[in-house]
């Protein structure tokens, strides 16, 4: 099964980002930003992967959130993956990437567009924080969505965390199965 999951996670990473001539990954969604833009905080072999599913950081960087798990430096792909580790573990100093800078900044003073037009991360409902209410203001007015505080927007998450839970599970099932086909072809 762990074979299968990691599978899934190449064929995800692989079939959502092209390769440019210099051999640096090109975004191609838009939470995505170049390597050389992602602000890696995380260390290790896999520091490029969200601890907590897999998935590449760099693919979902605008929606990465990063903490201090005693003592740890964790970086995740969303605030899902954040909200999954929080009632696992008591985390500390939580940043968020500003979506207008691309610099990490404190969450808990950030504020979020809950629901705009862009694809969300790990969840059908996109959330992107902001460093300054005015720019999140701005990007609502934009791609819609409504701004709201980091509490409000982790008490969202909680909420619909089982239902987000069971859309994934239906996608990995999905690509398991993809994957499956696509190995039978190969041989």
């Amino acid at each position: 099964m762990k074979n299968i999951m990691l599978l899934i996670a190449m064929l995800i990473t692989f079939g959502s980002t092209a390769f440019s001539d210099s051999g640096k990954k090109m975004p191609t969604r838009f939470q995505s930003v170049p390597l050389d833009k992602a602000q890696i905080v995380q260390t290790g072999e896999k520091k490029l992967n969200c601890p907590n599913c897999g998935m590449r950081l760099p693919m979902f960087y605008k929606t990465n959130h990063a903490v201090d798990d005693n003592g740890t430096i964790k970086q995740f792909c969303s605030i899902h993956c954040l909200v999954e580790t929080m009632d696992k573990h008591k985390l500390h100093d939580v940043k968020v990437v500003d979506t207008k800078s691309l610099k990490f900044t404190d969450a808990t003073t950030a504020w979020y567009v809950v629901g705009s037009r862009k694809k969300g991360t790990m969840s059908p409902v996109s959330k992107y924080a902001f460093a300054k209410k005015d720019d999140a203001k701005e990007f609502a007015k934009k791609f819609s969505g409504d701004v709201k505080s980091f509490k409000e927007t982790i008490e969202l998450v909680k909420a619909n965390l089982s239902k987000d839970n069971s859309m994934i599970a239906k996608k990995k099932a999905m690509m398991a199965k993809k994957a499956m086909m696509a190995e039978k072809e190969a041989k």
